[in-house]
């Protein structure tokens, strides 16, 4: 008992002694503070270091580059586009050699304009009357400015085929089954109206209000033609086929216009001449006679599309008039 008893104090006194040392809060936080202020220390003067030499390093390549190159870096657009999958692009050339900027065809200005569809059927005299319809609040709307009505006309016109081809696109794949070449006959369609809308956008300025009619009437009217297309696509089609015939119309009285020279007969811009293959002095006229072209032979495609549907066939059975512009 007396000898435990000596081991216990001497413990309890030995316990005394070093439980300051290690396990007082002030020792702790002297420790921890002293870590916590070292370590960042170096380490940060490890990381300014290491920047600093590379950007004395990076400095050292920019001026062997420089010495390397003259001084005088190239510019992006003086480098040819690699790509990656080995793939060069198609390049068409003029006669002279020079390249061709634009998907392009020459118009057939030999074709009949004065074609016409009677409407027979019910669902033609719809058709021919909701275009008769939508003519008489353009003709209010535009008056004589045939310029800035042809801009404005194109934004809606190269609608049409981009929604049928997208449509029929969807039905090729649905069903596993070629198109006859039908979607790509209309897409080739819309690329050429929308062409329509860069050229005149050359020509003429729209005003703010006018660019705030093409939201309202592209939207009606795409989503018009959508659900026109899906119900009944003999009947979209007819429809196209009578808004070309109006088109027409519209472009033999521009090119009136111009002949009466109540709108000046300016240079064709370059975008017609490269894409239609004008001669460099080609005017206005040559590109509305262009034009008016394009609008008939979009009216025979769609009006042919129609009379396959009335017949009782697809669009796949009769081979789509690729190229026909």
């Amino acid at each position: 008992m007396m000898m435990s008893r000596g081991y216990n104090r001497l413990a309890s006194s030995m316990f005394t002694m070093v439980s300051p040392r290690f396990f007082s809060t002030a020792a702790t936080r002297g420790v921890l503070s002293n870590d916590m202020v070292k370590a960042p220390a170096v380490g940060l003067g490890v990381r300014c270091r290491s920047s600093m030499a590379a950007i004395a390093g990076g400095d050292k390549e920019q001026e062997k580059k420089q010495a390397v190159g003259g001084g005088g870096g190239s510019s992006k657009d003086d480098k040819e586009i690699v790509s990656y999958w080995g793939l060069d692009p198609t390049k068409v050339s003029k006669e002279d050699g020079s390249p061709w900027k634009w998907t392009c065809f020459r118009a057939d200005l030999s074709i009949d304009l004065k074609k016409h569809h009677a409407p027979v059927t019910v669902l033609d005299k719809m058709a021919y009357w909701t275009v008769k319809s939508l003519r008489w609040p353009t003709d209010l709307f535009f008056q004589r400015r045939y310029g800035c009505r042809a801009m404005m006309l194109e934004t809606v016109a190269a609608v049409p085929g981009m929604v049928g081809g997208m449509l029929l696109h969807c039905k090729s794949l649905r069903r596993f089954e070629h198109s006859g070449g039908w979607i790509k006959a209309l897409l080739e369609e819309a690329e050429n109206e929308r062409m329509h809308l860069m050229t005149f956008m050359e020509v003429s300025d729209p005003r703010w209000y006018e660019r705030a009619l093409v939201f309202a009437v592209q939207g009606v009217f795409f989503n018009a033609y959508f659900l026109g297309y899906i119900i009944s696509p003999k009947f979209a089609h007819r429809v196209v086929g009578y808004l070309e015939e109006e088109a027409i119309h519209s472009y033999t009285e521009f090119l009136k216009e111009l002949d009466n020279g109540n709108i000046e007969n300016v240079p064709a811009p370059p975008i017609a001449i490269d894409y239609w293959r004008l001669p460099p002095n080609s005017t206005l006229r040559d590109v509305v006679l262009a034009v008016r072209a394009d609008e008939a032979h979009h009216r025979d495609v769609n009006h042919f599309a129609s009379d396959i549907h009335y017949q009782g066939r697809q669009l796949k059975e009769a081979p789509a008039p690729l190229g026909y512009h």
